[in-house]
């Protein structure tokens, strides 16, 4: 009997009927682990995926300019917690405060990364071999390409190819004909692209391994030494190590922020400068040093940037012994931008006989309003200090629970005594005396305080160099193209000169090579009008 064999599909394989299964019908086999990871791999690298994947990269970083981030303005992040906590727990789920660190974005780079190394491998080793492949020869009849020409002349193969070479044509002859063709950069271009996206990636991953980022509130009159200790978030990258800091230090001596004081603009920032002594290593000579928004401190490749700025008003704060337990800067946090206005808390666990907490409210520029004391301009110009609530008791520092310093304990502050509830604004050098012979808070000055981000980035001038190779070839691929000329001499019986034909297309889509063309016969032919089709 004649055995009858069923045509294998991709993924399934046939069955020889068995003599006398007329009925049994070819059951087709699984599609297998092998199979299954070709395809994925195919599809992976398919130019169609990796767009998509890219465009995935672009629009998973646009919420890390729409929300805080954390390590970037951790204030700002706890401040929108504050105002909005519903969506802050949600939108902190989805890792929208640590865009760049979740694991979704990670998965995101990571296949864009195998989808442009899929694409690029087999895509250069062909463009190699097409670099060393010569022109090939002509058509049989070169009237049917989209540009002909021909003419009578006594042009040879070895003229038309010197001229042609002089275009800056690849040429390659044959018996009776020349090809030549240019262009290649189009696809050098394109490869160049895909290849510093490559690079980009891999110096932003190196980055993030081998780097840095930390950050720091430091207050005018102190100091910062780059140790981990130092830090008020420190972010390493996974191969880095106390060792591998930097070991510089600076004092901020002044910090200056200038306003628009008149017109329509008036509170509108104008400028923002940190001056700064800089020691580069332990021991070496000081120098001077002007911080300015966009312009960091540079120190062996760590940059210090100035990012957000404040006010730190001073407090002298005596207990119900008479007793100066507290007298230095606080750090305010900025509640209205426009104006300035800030909120402060000081936490004496020094005070005797109880422990004091104070929020305070300090207003840059005061004034009355309808009642109420505002604060209308950012500057300092007539500032004083709120005294909006007053506590003594336990503030439940020993308790084993981290607390911010920027707010009271609210468990701790519920079993406390309130002494004050919004009391007359305190001018520089004034006093409120606290009721039940608790003390006193003196407000007696005003500083600044300035947060800084510190980062040490090994990819930094790699990603700018595969940037500007990415720009580079994104014009090559876009504005050369490729095209192809072949020119074939013969002779006319009967007559003293030759025919010349000469035939051309552009392998680019969309792109006009009739003016070329036309420049190319005129100097295959020189002197003479040629009509060029």
């Amino acid at each position: 009997m004649v055995e009858e064999v069923k045509q294998a599909t991709p993924g399934r394989t046939a069955e020889r009927s068995e003599p006398g299964g007329d009925e049994q019908a070819v059951r087709p086999a699984s599609f297998g682990v092998l199979a299954w990871a070709r395809w994925f791999w195919r599809t992976l690298t398919s130019m169609r995926t990796a767009l998509i994947l890219l465009f995935l990269f672009a629009l998973g970083s646009v919420p890390g300019s729409i929300w805080p981030q954390r390590g970037v303005s951790d204030a700002k992040v706890s401040q929108y917690f504050t105002d909005n906590p519903a969506l802050a727990e949600w939108l902190d789920r989805l890792w929208l405060f640590d865009v760049f660190k979740a694991p979704w974005f990670a998965a995101i780079y990571l296949l864009l990364f195998l989808s442009l190394v899929g694409c690029v491998l087999p895509r250069a080793a062909t463009h190699l071999r097409e670099l060393r492949r010569k022109p090939p020869a002509p058509p049989r009849n070169l009237s049917r390409l989209p540009q002909n020409a021909s003419f009578d002349g006594d042009l040879t193969v070895e003229e038309a190819a010197k001229r042609l070479r002089g275009m800056r044509f690849r040429v390659t002859t044959g018996p009776g004909w020349v090809a030549a063709e240019k262009g290649y950069l189009r696809e050098t271009g394109n490869l160049l692209f895909h290849i510093a996206l490559l690079g980009l990636l891999v110096a932003v991953g190196a980055g993030a391994l081998y780097g840095y980022r930390g950050n720091v509130l430091v207050v005018e009159g102190e100091g910062f030494a780059n140790t981990v200790a130092a830090y008020d978030r420190y972010m390493p990258g996974q191969q880095v190590n106390a060792e591998s800091l930097e070991p510089f230090s600076f004092t901020v001596e002044d910090f200056q922020a200038s306003y628009i004081a008149q017109g329509e603009r008036r509170g509108q920032p104008l400028d923002f400068l940190a001056k700064l002594k800089v020691t580069d290593v332990p021991g070496g000579p000081q120098r001077d040093y002007t911080l300015k928004v966009n312009d960091p401190l540079d120190v062996d490749g760590t940059l210090t940037y100035l990012i957000d700025h404040g006010y730190a008003p001073t407090f002298r704060i005596t207990d119900g012994k008479g007793q100066v337990a507290f007298d230095g800067p606080v750090p305010c946090l900025v509640v209205q931008p426009a104006t300035f206005t800030s909120e402060c808390v000081i936490k004496v666990p020094d005070a005797q006989p109880e422990q004091l907490g104070l929020l305070v409210g300090f207003l840059p520029t005061t004034v009355p309003m309808n009642g109420e004391w505002v604060s209308v301009f950012p500057g300092a110009a007539n500032p004083t200090a709120q005294v909006y609530g007053a506590f003594a008791g336990d503030l439940g520092l020993k308790n084993g629970r981290p607390q911010s310093v920027y707010e009271l304990d609210p468990t701790s502050l519920k079993k406390m005594r309130p002494l004050v509830m919004k009391a007359d604004p305190l001018a520089v050098g004034k006093k409120l005396d606290l009721p039940n012979g608790a003390g006193s808070i003196e407000f007696t000055g005003v500083k600044e305080w300035i947060a800084l981000q510190i980062t040490h980035d090994p990819g930094r001038m790699p990603a700018l160099v595969a940037s500007v190779l990415a720009v580079v070839g994104l014009v090559l691929s876009l504005t050369v193209r490729r095209r192809r000329v072949w020119v074939r001499v013969g002779e006319q019986q009967g007559k003293d000169r030759g025919h010349v034909e000469i035939g051309g297309l552009t392998r680019t889509e969309g792109s006009d090579f009739s003016e070329e063309f036309a420049g190319i016969v005129a100097d295959l032919n020189p002197g003479v009008n040629n009509d060029a089709r």
